[in-house]
This record gives structure tokens, C-alpha cells and sequence, in this order.
């Protein structure tokens, strides 16, 4: 059974970065063909996915989220890590780490775990 789990900090102040990692088990992050995802929801809306690092260790992310985000990962403890620098109140939403499974199955989700920036 694959199981992802999210942590880090839960409150943030404007302009501080966010840091959040996704420990994965019952899978390897460098198991081909998969992608390993970050997804947002903020408080009434819909989910945005944020980006993803490829099996191959290459990263993509939101056009609209690009300037400011990083996702990256160490192979030896099977985690990878979401970095989004200069966050501001509009950054506050349940990030969740999912294993997306070819181009379109999200089938594997964390928890969740809630960020709140404010100052």
C-alpha cells in the first residue's frame, strides 16, 4: 500500500517561504512513470495543482506558480520537498502531496496538512 504524508510548518508570515516535505512509502519515487505531485486547495475553492518531480528527477510546475516554486527530492529517504518563497495570505490552503500515475490518475493522496500565512 503506497501511503504519502505531509509535513511542515503550519503558520507562515508574508514573504517567508514555505517549506513542506512528502515522505512516500510502499513505492519508490524513482519508480518509472509516475509523478510525484504537489496540490493546493484554499479555503473555498477548488483544487490547483502546484507541480510535480518526474521519476527522472525533473521538475514542472503552474505557469502561474512557476517564478516562485521549486519541488525537489532525496532519493534516500524516498521524500520530496515543495519550496514556494515569498508566500502571502493568498497562499493559504491544505497542500497535499498525491502520486499522479501516468498523465491523469491521481491515485495516491496525503493527509493533507493545513498552511496559514498571516502576519
Amino acid at each position: 500500500q503506497v501511503q504519502l504524508q505531509e509535513s511542515g510548518p503550519g503558520l507562515l508570515k508574508p514573504s517567508q517561504t514555505l517549506s513542506l516535505t512528502c515522505t512516500v512509502s510502499g513505492d519508490s519515487i524513482t519508480t518509472n512513470f509516475y509523478f510525484w505531485s504537489w496540490i493546493r486547495q484554499p479555503p473555498g475553492k477548488g483544487l490547483e495543482w502546484i507541480g510535480y518531480i518526474a521519476s527522472s528527477g525533473n521538475s514542472y510546475y503552474s505557469p502561474s506558480l512557476k517564478s516562485r516554486t521549486s519541488i525537489s527530492r532525496d532519493t534516500s529517504k524516498n521524500q520530496f520537498t515543495l519550496q514556494l518563497t515569498s508566500v502571502t495570505p493568498e497562499d493559504t490552503a491544505v497542500y497535499y502531496c498525491v502520486r499522479l500515475r501516468g498523465t491523469t490518475e491521481y491515485d495516491y493522496w496525503g493527509q493533507g496538512t493545513q498552511v496559514t500565512v498571516s502576519s
